[in-house]
This record gives structure tokens, C-alpha cells and sequence, in this order.
């Protein structure tokens, strides 16, 4: 499946099927979830009301991890095997990555205010998912800057590759440092500590917004591919007039 959809004309083929599927469904599981998590499930017995946040605050983070995955994944191709459509994906993931990182942040903080009684504290989850951000936003600036497109692919996936060591910082910083941020509840030993009224709603809107990341990452790539093609006309049309 890999090798098939690495031809860009086959990739284009299939996200022009693919990105209005994955928007479709992420759309209707995203409004059924926010109704059930909203509605239907129970709060929480501690903190009450102001926990049901989570349902947008961790899907966000999930989508953040899956986004720089994406990032890792293709700067490691991109660097190996020098495949365009890998670049693509990467810079493609960068933008969406950073976008959904600053709605956890954002969700989290609101989240903390009735629960710490602060906006902020420079716990190592919270200061790991900051840093997380600032190298989306570097990343980005990177390419940005340079405007050589090989040279900008190759210094974007390095420092995305060298970023990547920040990832198992925020996995296990709760469990590395003492924090105010709650320990893992869902992937732990001996199962999620989550009650299952709370728990499927949860997964349910992780499902909508990973459909959601889907989506976006295909037209995001869509959109890179027919800025390329129209650069590539240009120079050819540059060339013919000269």
C-alpha cells in the first residue's frame, strides 16, 4: 500500500476519494461525540463538570503525537531514500501538528484554573508538550526561510529527527518527575483507570479527531503537490519566454 500510493499521481487519485470520506465521517462522529460527551456522560466525582474538557484536550494530544509521527516518519525517508511525496507529508503534518499542540495547551490551561487553581504550572508534562510546539513552530520558520527546496526539506527533517527525543520526555514525564498533571489512565498497567461511562465517549471523539487529522493531512499534502506543480509551470514558462 505504501509503495503504491508513493507515486504522487496514484496519491493524488486516491486523496481526491480518500479527504472528503475522512471529513465526511470525522464530522458526523465528531457531532455524535460531542453530544454524547457532553450530554449523556456522567462528570467527573472529583472534579466535576470541568473535567469534561478532556474530550477535546486529550484527542488534541493524541493528534499532536500522530502529527510529529508523521513529521519523523517521512524526514526519515525523506533522508534515506530522498522521496518527495515523504517531504510533503512531513511539512504537511508540521502546520496541523502545531495547530492541534496549541488547542491542548490552550484546553489543558483552561482545564488546570478550576482544577490547580492556576493557567499554568512548569510541571515536565506540560513544559515537554510546550517544547513540543516550539519545535513545530521552528520547524516551520526553518523551512520557511530557506529558500532552496532541498536544502529546506533536508534542515527541516534534521531537526525534526534531533526533536523527536522530546516525545518519550512527555510520555513518561509523569512518571520520570513529580507533577501536578494526572498519570497515565487509559495505556497503564492493569488497564484504564477511566470508567467506561467517561472512557468511550473519550475514544469515540479520538476517533473523530484522528479522522479529522486524516483529512486535513490529505488536503494539506494536495494542496503542497499543486503548489509544487504550478512553481515547476512557472519555471518552464520562465524558461521558454527567456
Amino acid at each position: 500500500m505504501f509503495n503504491y500510493l508513493a507515486n504522487p499521481d496514484r496519491f493524488m487519485r486516491f486523496s481526491k476519494i480518500a479527504t472528503p470520506i475522512f471529513a465526511l465521517l470525522a464530522f458526523v462522529i465528531l457531532v455524535f461525540g460531542s453530544v454524547w460527551s457532553l450530554a449523556f456522560a456522567p462528570a467527573d466525582y472529583l472534579q466535576g463538570q470541568s473535567a469534561r474538557i478532556m474530550f477535546v484536550h486529550v484527542p488534541a494530544a493524541w493528534v499532536a503525537f500522530s502529527a510529529y509521527s508523521v513529521m519523523a516518519g517521512g524526514s526519515l525517508v525523506y533522508l534515506v531514500w530522498r522521496h518527495n511525496l515523504a517531504d510533503v507529508a512531513a511539512n504537511a503534518a508540521s502546520t496541523i501538528g502545531a495547530t492541534f499542540t496549541a488547542v491542548c495547551l490552550l484546553s489543558g490551561s483552561i482545564w488546570g484554573r478550576p482544577t490547580w487553581g492556576t493557567w499554568w504550572v512548569w510541571d515536565g508534562r506540560l513544559t515537554s508538550m510546550l517544547v513540543l510546539l516550539f519545535i513545530y513552530l521552528g520547524y516551520i520558520a526553518l523551512r520557511s526561510a530557506i529558500s532552496d527546496k532541498q536544502k529546506s526539506a533536508s534542515a527541516g527533517a534534521i531537526l525534526c529527527l534531533v526533536g523527536t527525543v522530546n516525545i518519550p520526555i512527555i510520555r513518561y514525564s509523569v512518571v520520570w518527575w513529580n507533577t501536578l498533571h494526572q498519570p497515565a489512565a487509559i495505556i497503564r498497567k492493569g488497564g484504564p483507570s477511566i470508567h467506561p461511562e467517561i472512557l468511550q465517549p473519550l475514544l469515540f471523539m479520538g476517533l473523530g479527531f484522528m479522522l479529522l487529522f486524516g483529512a486535513l493531512l490529505l488536503l494539506k499534502m494536495r494542496a503542497l503537490i499543486f503548489q509544487n506543480r504550478a512553481a515547476v509551470l512557472a519555471h518552464r514558462l520562465l524558461d521558454e519566454i527567456s
